[in-house]
């Protein structure tokens, strides 16, 4: 009996170590404990929102860095979209002899799909990097230990007006980039055909109504939340000197495209259920 019972508890032993090691479980763990730490910080996130001193300066400021510095690229990756789809398209509704559907097909795609979440990973590329580093470099530096001890609030100062910015300048831009993109999808348009600006886009707005565009537009605030907070906790949580700087700049990136296309998935069911 001595024996079974030893044998059993080495048994259960070993079968308790095995789990315990597992990659896969460490793997799982990790997830989920940085999910925690994700959502802490984004209850800190609203409770210094709300909490005076206000740093509308900075607010302004990184309104203008985040936003105005990336018109360029959104207006740029917003016409080829527009361009691109239109001429890709076209072959496979002339097939079918709807080419006449063609702008309003484009246009629908794009304000309720395309433009939001193109436009949201470029956003994520471009700034989330920027702050994932920047902010990294700061506490590298130790500027953000030094606001400390000035008496500024660095998470205020930092975080809340780059997350707010976030919020705030991806729906502006994602509306720039919808109306670059049906430009490009008129010019590709006449490339082929003979289409006046006026039918143009009487078709479009004849199709477009506000079910498109209101759920589209909900969904590019919750992706510039999610791409601020995200970059914004890796660059205010990254340690090990320069090296951190790096690493906090691509987890900045991967793990807020990747929010993009879980909250758009989201988004999607949620439009589906309530249409």
């Amino acid at each position: 009996m001595s024996n079974s019972s030893n044998n059993t508890g080495s048994v259960t032993l070993k079968k308790s170590t095995f789990l315990t090691e597992s990659p896969y479980l460490k793997k799982v763990r990790a997830f989920f404990e940085e999910v925690s730490l994700i959502t802490l910080f984004c209850f800190r996130f609203f409770k210094e929102l709300v909490k005076p001193r206000y740093e509308f300066k900075e607010f302004i400021k990184q309104s203008y860095l985040i936003g105005y510095r990336s018109v360029p690229l959104i207006v740029i990756t917003g016409f080829i979209m527009g361009l691109v789809l239109t001429i890709q398209s076209r072959p496979t509704l002339a097939d079918f002899g709807a080419q006449s559907w063609l702008p309003a097909m484009v246009a629908v795609s794009i304000v309720r799909e395309m433009g939001p979440v193109i436009t949201a990973l470029v956003f994520a590329g471009k700034v989330g990097s920027g702050i994932g580093a920047e902010i990294s470099s700061m506490k590298v530096t130790e500027q953000v230990d030094a606001m400390e001890v000035s008496g500024i609030n660095p998470f205020k100062y930092i975080v809340v007006t780059r997350i707010l910015a976030s919020t705030i300048m991806l729906p502006l831009l994602v509306i720039a980039a919808d109306a670059v993109s049906i430009y490009g999808s008129y010019i590709g348009v006449n490339i082929k055909d003979d289409v006046s600006s006026h039918l143009f886009l009487l078709q479009i707005f004849q199709t477009i109504s506000f079910s498109d565009i209101f759920p589209a537009t909900i969904k590019t605030i919750f992706f510039g939340f999610s791409i601020g907070l995200i970059s914004c906790y890796y660059g205010y949580t990254s340690s090990n000197g320069t090296e951190g700087v790096g690493k906090a700049a691509n987890s900045a990136v991967v793990f807020a495209s990747l929010s993009v296309f879980i909250i758009d998935m989201v988004a999607v069911q949620l439009t589906s259920i309530f249409s």
